[in-house]
């Protein structure tokens, strides 16, 4: 899982890249225009950058010379429907790590993707989560417990990765959606509730103890856990 900026205008592109991306298990914040962009690459050291070309402010290759000018060492995919040899040489030289012409297909971006993350380092120097007898190895996305291997979907997977990183902390139902899901807003529907449920059945069934726990009122806790107190009530 890595969280990826992508600058780019088009709600119908944002749209297609995000959700397609999410169901991968990686959180994607979105700029729709270069200042922005500029401003958020700047602040939150994102490893991958996804870029439009064609920007109503800036264009992307003047976001990549400013970027590589300020030392930003993230890879950058750059997207654009200019598909001369001219247009792929004078982004590349401006510092995208690759170029991608629109419209392209979903499986050759993700491909794109995946590679340029494995030249971030970014998979080789994740160290491996453990929580008691629970380990996630983010180099192969292989979970286990007890050396049972687990079979997790792409969202799960990034949900039980987000709260292994936080071991013995209440992350609430707002933080797990914004980390997880890339929303900053309730949808309604209940999908952290969903998905824990799903995880428990995967981690916790037949085991002696339950690592994933309700803090009713709160959000959810990994690890193990004390006997409530009088003021925090322990849900299952």
């Amino acid at each position: 899982m890595a969280r990826i900026l992508l600058v780019e205008d088009d709600p119908r592109i944002v749209s297609f890249i995000k959700r397609g991306l999410q169901a991968e298990g990686h959180v994607i914040d979105t700029a729709d225009t270069a200042i922005r962009g500029l401003n958020m690459a700047r602040e939150n050291g994102y490893p991958l950058l996804i870029l439009d070309r064609m920007l109503p402010d800036m264009d992307g290759a003047e976001i990549c010379r400013q970027l590589r000018q300020e030392r930003v060492d993230a890879r950058i995919l750059m997207l654009t429907a200019r598909d001369t040899l001219d247009d792929k040489v004078g982004g590349l030289r401006a510092g995208a790590d690759d170029y991608l012409t629109k419209p392209f297909s979903f499986d050759e971006f993700l491909a794109r993707i995946e590679a340029l993350l494995r030249r971030s380092g970014l998979q080789r120097h994740e160290s491996r989560l453990q929580v008691k007898d629970l380990t996630l190895d983010p180099a192969t996305r292989a979970v286990t417990r007890g050396g049972r291997p687990i079979e997790l979907t792409p969202k799960e997977y990034a949900l039980l990765r987000c709260l292994m990183e936080n071991p013995g902390v209440v992350l609430s139902r707002a933080q797990l959606l914004s980390n997880v899901w890339g929303l900053t807003f309730d949808p309604g529907t209940k999908v952290v509730d969903v998905y824990v449920r799903y995880l428990r059945k995967k981690v916790d069934d037949g085991e002696p103890e339950a690592l994933i726990h309700t803090i009713r009122g709160a959000g959810y806790r990994m690890g193990t856990i004390e006997p409530a107190s009088r003021n925090e009530t322990i849900g299952s």
